[in-house]
C-alpha cells in the first residue's frame, strides 16, 4: 500500500496537506511548521514544533505507549522517534506527528476536524493492508 501527503499550506504554526492512499483522497492532514530539515541543518528542528523531513517512509501498526491503542508509526525518520499518525485537530496536538481530519476549513487556518472518525478509516484500510500482507510505505512531498 501506497500512502503520499502532500503538503499544500504552510503557516506559522502548521502544515496542512492531503494523503492519498493508492492515489485515491483519503482524508486531510495536519502537522507542525515545516522546517525544511531536508536541506537545513538539524539546529532548524524545534522539539514538538517541527514536521519531519520530507521523504518515503515505512509504515507500521503498533501499540503506542502513549495513546494506549495502535496506531500507524513511520519508521526510521531522521532526527525524530516514535512518529504516529494520530487523530487531533490543531498543532499543539502533535509533536512531529502527522494528525488526520475529514473536514478542512479554510476560513480557520492551523485546524482540520473530523479527527477521530478519519483516524478509524485510515487504520481500517491499514489493517486490511497488513492482513493481505503487504508492506505499507508513505512518501511525504
Amino acid at each position: 500500500m501506497y500512502l503520499q501527503l502532500v503538503r499544500e499550506s504552510f503557516t506559522n504554526k502548521s502544515t496542512e496537506g492531503k494523503l492519498f492512499i493508492n492515489g485515491e483522497f483519503e482524508c486531510y492532514t495536519l502537522e507542525d511548521k515545516d522546517r525544511f530539515l531536508e536541506v537545513n541543518t538539524i539546529e532548524q528542528k524545534i522539539y514538538a514544533e517541527t514536521a519531519i523531513p520530507r521523504g518515503k517512509y515505512n509504515v507500521r501498526l503498533t501499540r503506542s505507549p502513549r495513546f494506549k491503542t495502535v496506531l500507524p508509526l513511520l519508521d526510521d525518520v531522521p532526527f525524530f522517534e516514535g512518529i504516529r499518525i494520530h487523530s487531533g485537530n490543531k498543532p499543539e496536538d502533535s509533536e512531529g506527528c502527522i494528525l488526520v481530519g475529514s473536514t478542512n476549513s479554510r476560513e480557520d487556518d492551523d485546524w482540520i476536524g473530523g479527527s477521530k472518525i478519519a483516524l478509524k478509516s485510515l487504520i481500517s484500510k491499514l489493517q486490511e493492508a497488513v492482513d493481505r500482507k503487504e508492506e505499507i510505505t508513505i512518501e511525504i512531498v
